[in-house]
């Protein structure tokens, strides 16, 4: 992994984009774990299904979003070496969005 700290609080709400520049989502979570004696980040979560995920409402909160006219992003899994932060203001996908596993893919395997 790369040997780089980096300040949580600058990457969170961060938009992210595709190699187009089109907006993915906002990253709303970032997953850690410890390697040794060091926590090393593992994948980030964008997204409003990211949001809705973290505040326990996935179920009813798209439809309440939507019913307000809210631009629902769907919510990715972005592994920690397919997100660039060469540029920590503006982080972009070393992939195609389509290539990312979502949130709601996640879910439906743990049922």
């Amino acid at each position: 992994m790369a040997d780089r700290e980096v300040h949580l609080e600058r990457l969170v709400g961060r938009c992210v984009r595709d190699g187009a520049g089109k907006s993915v989502g906002r990253i709303e979570e970032v997953i850690a774990g410890r390697n040794g004696g060091e926590w090393v980040i593992r994948e980030y979560l964008i997204g409003s299904d990211a949001f809705l995920a973290r505040l326990s409402a996935l179920g009813i909160g798209r439809p309440i979003l939507r019913f307000f006219g809210a631009r629902v992003h769907p919510g990715y899994r972005i592994p920690w070496d397919k997100l660039n932060l060469t540029d920590l203001e503006k982080p972009c996908l070393h992939c195609p969005a389509d290539e990312l596993e979502t949130l709601r893919a996640q879910l439906k395997k743990r049922r």
